[in-house]
């Protein structure tokens, strides 16, 4: 199965580079190499298209605004050189976000969490806010939740961390992974928060696997590495870190 994909960039060297990368991914079809928003947008009326790499700061149309006048949004990959637009691309349900330069490496982990989406979508079918139930049933230290093979359960210990994919989330546990019929944001609602802690528009950890918490990373057992927001890290400080920090003095 090949999956079309555009290439939206205003800078030749950048376009260029992206373009290299992505021809070493066999399931790709690179339909256009856009200079601007605009001619992007102008295929994106016409043509399907399954993932879009796009940088942000462009004139006259950025990378933000094209997804915003999207009706039909295909999956967006940013590609940029200013970090701070990150946590805005989120708001608008992208995919990924990739600081510029872009890895070869990096470019293809973006590019097989896309396809996993898209391959997982179709699996289901069109109707995935439909599946969505309820994760708990009461119980004091497990939960259900739904994936593609049936209803399965598992305890609230040995979930790690929980990854966003739009209208899915991904699950990792020390030996699996699960896909689970249910947005990141509809799960916060549902997990009790004095076992899972949001920490980036991304990701959802289990906070009694933190190993180490540093200005920007979470490190949680079994090496696992998720990013932290600096208000989501000032809000684990708060409710789950602070309170279990040993005292340098007694009183």
């Amino acid at each position: 199965m090949t999956y079309n994909c555009l290439i939206v960039d205003d800078n030749e060297i950048e376009r260029d580079a992206i373009e290299m990368h992505l021809r070493k991914i066999p399931s790709l079809n690179i339909l256009a190499v856009c200079s601007n928003g605009i001619e992007a947008s102008q295929i994106l009326s016409t043509t399907p298209v399954d993932i879009v790499y796009s940088d942000i700061d462009m004139p006259e149309l950025s990378g933000m605004d094209l997804l915003k006048s999207l009706k039909k949004q295909p999956l967006f990959i940013f590609i940029t050189s200013f970090s701070e637009y990150a946590a805005e691309s989120f708001n608008l349900d992208a995919l990924d976000f990739i600081v510029k330069p872009a890895t070869f490496e990096r470019i293809l982990k973006a590019t097989n969490k896309a396809i996993e989406y898209l391959e997982l979508k179709k699996l289901v079918g069109k109707d995935v806010q439909q599946q969505e139930e309820s994760t708990s049933d009461g119980g004091a230290d497990h939960f259900f939740f739904r994936e593609t093979k049936g209803i399965s359960k598992l305890r609230y210990d040995d979930v790690i961390y929980i990854e966003s994919m739009g209208d899915f989330s991904k699950l990792f546990t020390s030996t699996d992974k699960h896909i689970i019929l249910v947005s990141l944001k509809n799960l916060e609602k549902q997990l009790p928060s004095k076992f899972f802690a949001r920490v980036h528009k991304q990701y959802i950890i289990n906070t009694s696997h933190i190993a180490t918490l540093t200005n920007h990373e979470v490190h949680l057992d079994h090496n696992f590495v998720v990013p932290i927001s600096a208000s989501n890290r000032q809000e684990l400080l708060e409710k789950s870190i602070d309170k279990k920090i040993l005292s340098r003095f007694l009183k």
